[in-house]
């Protein structure tokens, strides 16, 4: 059983942790991710809050015999970009939540 000053201790320490998990996420939703295709023949930028910011397309990329082909191309782009994402996600953020039961 806790005593009040180990507990006190303990809501510093949470307190603590959630300003700089907070400070991390903020630092993560500011900088810029890239995702490409296949050839780089579409590259994709988000931020790390997941909002898409600039996307390039390879003139040769655009076929108006097959517009399935750019599709394809912009999903493994994005696809790509979120990876990147949820990689710098788990390796900023995932020190303060290891260990934790559904983290």
């Amino acid at each position: 059983m806790m005593n009040g000053m180990n507990m006190n201790k303990m809501m510093k320490q949470m307190q603590s942790v959630q300003t700089n998990m907070k400070a991390e996420q903020e630092k993560l939703n500011a900088t810029s991710f890239t995702g490409k295709a296949p050839d780089d023949m579409v590259v994709v930028t988000f931020t790390g809050d997941r909002k898409m910011t600039d996307m390039t397309v390879k003139p040769e990329a655009i076929d108006p015999d097959d517009p399935d082909m750019l599709s394809d191309l912009v999903i493994a782009a994005v696809n790509d970009c979120m990876t990147n994402i949820e990689k710098a996600t788990r390796d900023s953020l995932g020190k303060y939540t290891k260990g934790l039961p559904g983290m």
